[in-house]
């Protein structure tokens, strides 16, 4: 559903986006024989911005793409019992240095008002437009392959979203099994708000099942309610299937152990692009051993970060203090608000003017998420009082960028077993920002506490949840205080030498070449022949 590919094309909400940009990137750079399919959003997820009290409002302004080719073509997908005419645009691989990428719409004169809106909002709160959505993407885009007369060996579902594919093709094959040997799958969070389920009455009446009757349906979904399970019955219809990180597959096994008629689980561990990633300047320096230089650009990007700051909010901060930053999509396991369990503390870290802290939170939450942006407006007002304390709007891959580069550490404190992965502090430590996190998700993987990194010692998982916030609030608390903020301001040395082993220790594990590699020969290797780039 989401490419985050360049900060001029605004087809992505968050880290699933900006994954699946990396991978094109990956195929690119190792001349891989895939393409991508999305969807043209013509509002984009939204525009972050500011109501008149800084707290934060909703903005769905129309984009527009010149670098997009259009491909003139046309034809019909049926949605709730009427034809809606599809197009496709394409973005060549030379514009951005990914493999090619196709973006359906159905903003088209021939279409109604209605079946116009299909493409308009990612994520759109409607259920009906989300279904309509997810017709587009698996039947629009076999179609397209087909009117292209391209054959795929492997059709990949990222996410279930696009689940009608699947139905697409088993009503092609007339055979479940022919149908696995084309279909691989990739789950991406535990969570349940990502995992989809809907009232077979309901996708019926859309046109989910693409003319397959329901009987068949759930003979090969093995589903014997009237709610169809989109991540269980993407599970059962596949070949294969991936979890993005070894925590994540235990997750999964455990979570789906006492179904029948799942495929094989393998993990396959998240990674960002490297090549798009990295600050180049930082990693030249190491290689030269020059110490001094990478603390000189540390604090000439602290300084291009902090002038954001001063322009969004009014704060002059200085490139000397410690400065961490938590920015991630504002999703409630997150917990963006972590610090706020104990107020005294949290009051008696920022205040503390021996070792002071700067703090810089940004992040979008879902448009309709009331509770995440509570949250966000919640910070928003205490930034007013505390004048080391930020929060910014527009956090998309440019600001991305300068918040990895700007910040000394990396903040992850997810709910322990609620991320699947996580990947922005990939791209922090290949920018000289050291994590300190959580251990769950891919951060396992990676992590040597005191050597690349800081790990936060996580509450017990038998606890109630709101337990569980408070001892990894006083967790967190504990290790700022006694181990980061210490090293940070009286072992200046050993502070850089964690940052040159986490920028070294994130590549080649951690870039998506890796990962791109892994998808072509794990999950994609039955019947590929060519690995030429389309």
């Amino acid at each position: 559903m989401e490419f985050g590919i360049d900060q001029a094309l605004k087809t992505y909400a968050g880290g699933l986006g900006f994954l699946a940009g990396s991978h094109m990137r990956s195929a690119f750079e190792l001349r891989q024989n895939i393409i991508g399919i999305g969807i043209l959003w013509k509002y984009g997820y939204y525009d972050q911005v500011r109501k008149q009290d800084q707290t934060m409002d909703v903005l769905f302004q129309e984009k527009v793409y010149g670098f997009l080719k259009p491909t003139n073509l046309k034809f019909t997908i049926t949605v709730s019992g009427h034809d809606v005419y599809v197009t496709a645009y394409y973005l060549p691989p030379e514009i951005f240095k990914t493999a090619p990428i196709f973006f359906l719409s159905t903003d088209l004169p021939e279409n109604d008002y209605l079946a116009k809106t299909i493409s308009h909002k990612l994520y759109d709160a409607n259920p009906e437009a989300k279904i309509a959505a997810a017709i587009l993407l698996g039947e629009g885009g076999a179609i397209l392959l087909e009117l292209l007369n391209w054959q795929p060996d492997i059709y990949h579902l990222n996410e279930s979203h696009a689940l009608p594919l699947g139905f697409h093709l088993y009503k092609k094959y007339k055979n479940i099994n022919e149908l696995r040997k084309h279909l691989v799958f990739t789950n991406h969070t535990p969570e349940e708000a990502g995992n989809q389920k809907s009232k077979f009455s309901l996708l019926e009446k859309m046109g989910y099942f693409c003319g397959v009757p329901i009987t068949e349906i759930k003979a090969i979904t093995k589903t014997e309610n009237d709610e169809l399970d989109h991540t269980l019955a993407a599970l059962r219809i596949s070949g294969r299937a991936n979890a993005v990180s070894k925590v994540h597959l235990e997750t999964l096994c455990a979570t789906w152990k006492e179904y029948v008629g799942i495929c094989e689980i393998i993990p396959i561990t998240n990674a960002q692009n490297f090549q798009y990633w990295h600050d180049n300047n930082l990693y030249s320096e190491i290689e030269k051993k020059n110490d001094q230089a990478i603390q000189d650009l540390k604090k000439l990007y602290k300084k291009e970060l902090f002038e954001i700051v001063a322009d969004q909010c009014g704060e002059i901060y200085d490139e000397n203090i410690f400065t961490i930053v938590f920015a991630k999509r504002f999703a409630g396991y997150k917990r963006a608000d972590l610090f706020f369990h104990d107020m005294n503390r949290f009051h008696k870290l920022v205040s503390n003017s021996e070792r002071p802290i700067q703090i810089i939170w940004a992040g979008k939450p879902y448009p309709m998420d009331y509770i995440g942006i509570g949250i966000f407006d919640k910070i928003v007002e205490l930034c007013k009082t505390y004048s080391n304390c930020s929060i910014l709007v527009g956090y998309e891959l440019t600001l991305s960028k300068k918040l990895k580069k700007g910040s000394d550490a990396w903040l992850n404190v997810p709910r322990m077993g609620h991320e699947a992965s996580g990947t922005s502090g990939m791209a922090a430590a290949m920018n000289g920002s050291i994590n300190v996190g959580i251990p769950d998700g891919w951060f396992p993987e990676f992590a040597e506490d005191k050597i690349n990194c800081f790990v936060q010692k996580p509450a017990d998982l038998g606890l109630p949840e709101d337990q569980q916030d408070d001892i990894d609030a006083s967790n967190l608390f504990d290790l700022l205080e006694n181990e980061v903020m210490p090293m940070y301001y009286d072992y200046p040395t050993r502070w850089l030498e964690i940052i040159k082993n986490g920028m070294n220790d994130i590549v080649p594990e951690f870039d998506s070449n890796r990962m791109a590699q892994e998808y072509y020969e794990k999950l994609y290797s039955e019947n590929i022949s060519s690995t030429e780039l389309i």
